[in-house]
């Protein structure tokens, strides 16, 4: 897919003065829920409302959504309170029916996004409509899957597409409940800087006390927008309570965001030094876990080898790396001596954590 200017088009034409904010239950779960939300949000730098209607759940048994019934509660919110309405839709069938009640922005789940038969689907029913479309990224990490999705959509000529970062699914456990992995959303601004980029903190946080450090970092990395998700009562939602906030704690939250705006030179020298030293930010913190888990497996080597009465230092197997990585090395334009620094430093604490496992 070419970078299309056009791909910006819908975003510039909603005229705004901040960052796009989308904002509303995780689940609509009643009419006077949604309704009391969006009054409670049309004060706010929200201008798009949000609600789940039909809802995929991991395991069957949770909450499901209310179905087509909640179409008319947003209808009726929209009416009322002048906000343009969003909700994910994940089959034609869902296109049609939200075509119908003139949702304003469709969104697509990570869980659809995996499937490109069912996004040539939902695209083929959507051709001839000027509808935005934002595409979650996919469960897994994996900027191709995501990229495909929007070309299908563009080869089936819409383009007012966007996408939304809401996190990678990983085994592991972290303080996240999707790992945001920042470095594929930064890879896909990069290859199409025209392509409307908006962050779910929602979703990669899981608990509402790290929504606002996300929001910052989206917008330090350029971020076109934010969809937030957002309930009067959040413990006492019906889904996902635990990363909902308040509309009032939404309004707290923008107003506290510090948004960079480029007003002349030296502003914008700023804003790009601070967009970079973002980036340079959410590498380190890559390379931090990276070194914890080779630590990990350092230790479990180190184990295998007290069991077995194997020295802790082999040299032919770490002359081996060495030479290696200084390959490696000179292939991402570093110097020899970085690389034999840098891995004599680890190689050094790999065997400090074998001989704290062979005193055990």
């Amino acid at each position: 897919m070419e970078d299309k200017k056009e791909l910006r088009t819908w975003l510039n034409n909603m005229d705004l003065a901040h960052p796009l904010v989308i904002a509303g239950p995780c689940s609509a779960e009643t009419e006077e829920q949604v309704l009391k939300i969006a009054h409670q949000l049309k004060d706010t730098d929200a201008t798009v409302l949000r609600a789940g209607i039909w809802k995929p759940r991991t395991r069957p048994g949770n909450f499901e959504g209310v179905g087509a019934l909640g179409l008319k509660w947003l209808q009726r919110a929209k009416e009322e309170t002048g906000m343009l309405t969003t909700t994910e839709v994940a089959n034609p069938y869902h296109v049609d029916l939200a075509l119908k009640y003139d949702i304003d922005i469709l969104w697509i789940g990570a869980r659809t996004t995996v499937s490109p038969f069912m996004i040539q689907e939902i695209a083929e029913a959507l051709k001839g409509t000027e509808k935005p479309v934002l595409i979650k990224n996919p469960v897994n990490p994996d900027l191709a899957l995501w990229l495909g999705a929007v070309e299908r959509f563009y080869e089936s000529d819409i383009k007012n597409l966007g996408v939304i970062h809401r996190g990678f699914s990983t085994y592991e456990k972290t303080r996240y409940r999707n790992n945001p992995e920042w470095q594929i959303p930064i890879d896909l601004q990069t290859q199409y800087p025209n392509l409307p980029l908006i962050l779910d903190p929602s979703h990669i946080a899981g608990r509402r006390d790290i929504i606002f450090d996300l929001c910052q970092t989206a917008l330090d990395l350029n971020y076109d927008g934010l969809m937030v998700e957002t309930h009067f009562e959040p413990d006492k939602a019906w889904s996902d309570a635990n990363q909902q906030i308040t509309p009032k704690a939404l309004a707290q939250m923008t107003s506290d965001l510090k948004i960079r705006v480029a007003e002349g030179d030296a502003i914008e020298f700023k804003n790009k030094l601070a967009m970079a030293r973002t980036k340079i930010d959410v590498v380190d913190h890559q390379l931090i876990e990276m070194f914890g888990k080779r630590m990990k497996i350092s230790d479990a080597i180190g184990a295998l080898k007290r069991d077995n009465n194997v020295a802790i230092l082999q040299t032919k197997r770490w002359n081996e790396i060495l030479g290696k990585m200084i390959l490696d090395g000179e292939d991402q334009n570093l110097s020899e001596e970085f690389i034999m620094r840098v891995f004599k430093a680890i190689h050094q604490e790999s065997i400090n954590h074998q001989e704290v496992i062979y005193k055990k």
